[in-house]
């Protein structure tokens, strides 16, 4: 059964479309040679209405809302400006500025595209004309738009919650000192570049910065301070346990309209745009999820549960085992397909072995922000990372895509570096909860 999903997905066939349509072959073909109860199949509509009555992933079209609103209305690309000018005048400040703005922007919208093309349009033409290196300039503005995956509200951890059974709150607090470390290295990368290689990474030039700078302070109270206070407002409500995060995303969706609506940029087009961007993304996961109900309903049926629950729970090295092959599986993987199909085919195989051999409670909500960390780097590792077309379609003609390749390759380390210490310091993440 893996094999034949893969090789469709390959193909290029829908994820969502492959997965029933593998599974209701794979069910045919045991039926036919006695293997497969066709009577189990009859579990599959309260499956699905299962998934449409699921109170967590309500939460998905908020944050997407969110995010694509504050995208489409312009506001993020002047919170990117004004952290520009505000780190212009240090060595590589034009890079720091995009980390830093790619963590308020992870923690505002959680949607990588719209995080990866924004910065991408408007830092990457500005570091280019004052001389950055091709390679660091496409590879931190990749990175940084991913952090959307790791840093609180994430669709992913969303859907990893809903996977891993355990509460969406939990998991936000869990990944936001992960989330927060992770930008720190790409900033102390950069700062090492700028160091040790100053042509790669220069300051802004003087007479720009003293051109900007009678403006500054006018455009730091108006493109920064409002989506600063919504996202404390939104992951607040959430930490301090006022609000659930749906509730939370339905604030912050209507926060992000208020938004606009003060800065004149509420217009029928931003609000369609944001509205028909919700429903495609939020229909892609509804549809990826259905078919990977059906997918793992007839793979439970033919008992591959079982077989694959053994076959981890006996690895080597009992839970070290487990998490070096998840780890592996998982990253391997993220060379081929994206984070939500390896979310959606793989996990609800490690998950029962995890339980098995005693990964519970906090533990589990460790293991779900390690696997958030792992499947970030699904959008950065070639030949199939979304972040890199992403960028490939806004960058210039100049910037050849085999410098955005070689670009992500020191931030696909750091992202690893990154893991390894949320697998031997658990307690980054327990720590918080």
């Amino acid at each position: 059964m893996f094999v034949v999903v893969f090789l469709v997905i390959f193909i290029g066939y829908p994820v969502a479309f492959s997965l029933a349509g593998v599974a209701l072959i794979f069910s045919a073909i045991g039926v036919f040679f006695g293997y497969f109860d066709f009577v189990l199949l009859t579990a599959f509509p309260e499956r699905v209405f299962g998934v449409m009555s699921n109170q967590i992933l309500l939460a998905v079209p908020f944050f997407i809302f969110m995010g694509t609103m504050l995208e489409r209305s312009k506001l993020a690309e002047d919170l990117l400006r004004t952290i520009g000018l505000l780190f212009g005048p240090l060595r590589g400040g034009l890079a720091l500025a995009v980390v830093f703005v790619g963590t308020l922007l992870a923690a505002a919208t959680g949607v990588v595209g719209a995080s990866v093309v924004a910065m991408g349009m408007i830092s990457l033409p500005v570091m280019m004309r004052y001389g950055y290196s091709k390679e660091l300039s496409s590879g931190v503005i990749c990175a940084s738009g991913t952090l959307g995956q790791i840093v609180p509200p994430s669709v992913v951890l969303v859907v990893l919650a809903d996977q891993l059974q355990v509460s969406v709150g939990d998991l936000f607090v869990g990944s936001l000192l992960p989330g927060l470390m992770l930008a720190g290295l790409y900033a102390l990368y950069v700062i090492a570049i700028a160091f040790f290689k100053p042509g790669a990474a220069p300051a802004m030039p003087k007479e720009e910065r003293d051109a900007a700078s009678g403006q500054l302070a006018g455009q730091v109270v108006r493109a920064l301070l409002p989506p600063l206070l919504l996202i404390l407002i939104v992951l607040g409500s959430i930490f301090l346990g006022i609000a659930t995060p749906t509730e939370a995303g339905a604030l912050g969706a209507v926060g992000a309209m208020v938004l606009a609506k003060v800065n004149g940029r509420l217009s029928r087009k931003a609000l369609q745009g944001t509205m028909r961007e919700t429903t495609k993304l939020t229909s892609m996961v509804v549809f990826l999820l259905i078919g990977s109900t059906l997918f793992s309903l007839v793979f439970r049926g033919l008992n591959g549960d079982i077989w694959i629950e053994d076959l981890l729970t006996g690895l080597p090295g009992g839970r070290i085992g487990l998490l070096v092959t998840c780890n592996a599986a998982v990253f391997l993987l993220g060379f081929f397909i994206d984070f939500f199909e390896i979310a959606f085919i793989i996990l609800p195989l490690i998950v029962p072995a995890a339980r098995a051999l005693g990964i519970e409670g906090d533990e589990m909500v460790w293991f779900g922000v390690m696997l958030g960390m792992n499947l970030q780097t699904s959008f950065l590792t070639p030949p199939f990372g979304f972040s890199l077309f992403y960028l490939r379609g806004v960058a210039p003609k100049e910037i050849p895509t085999s410098a955005i390749y070689r670009g992500v390759l020191p931030f696909i380390g750091i992202q690893l570096v990154g893991l390894a210490v949320i697998v031997f310091f658990p307690e980054i993440v327990t720590g918080m909860l």
